[in-house]
């Protein structure tokens, strides 16, 4: 279960970052994962869970933004959305992406994020005289 280490370094980056903060708390992390990642959201929300605990992130909402896979054709220059991209690879397999208007060699635009989008964060108010 590989997302426990995507997780645990996500917040380790998350917390990190907070240090140049005063935050009291963090209600929200949004993260984009792409369908080409193979990660489980189910996994990932789970793993979170439990990476998160007795830190600032425990018990804040984790929100999953899904990214569908895009590309472009290198042959007739389509721009869109993949045909047929299954985001199962449970058996492992790698798709193999083709334009759906030419069967031409494509370049992946969109479909293999993984990365922290943003957080919504409650800073805590200073006490200055």
């Amino acid at each position: 279960m590989h997302e426990v280490s995507v997780v645990a370094n996500m917040v380790e980056a998350i917390l990190h970052e907070l240090e140049n903060y005063n935050v009291e708390r963090v209600e929200d992390v949004n993260i984009v994962i792409g369908d080409l990642t193979s990660l489980g959201f189910e996994q990932l929300e789970f793993a979170f869970e439990i990476v998160t605990k007795d830190t600032l992130l425990e018990g804040c909402k984790l929100n999953l933004i899904r990214e569908k896979v895009e590309i472009r054709c290198k042959s007739c220059g389509y721009e869109g959305p993949a045909d047929n991209v299954d985001s199962d690879f449970s058996n492992h397999s790698i798709p193999i992406l083709a334009c759906p208007k030419c069967n031409g060699p494509v370049e992946i635009t969109a479909g293999e994020s993984c990365c922290v989008k943003d957080l919504n964060i409650v800073e805590a108010e200073s006490c200055s005289n």
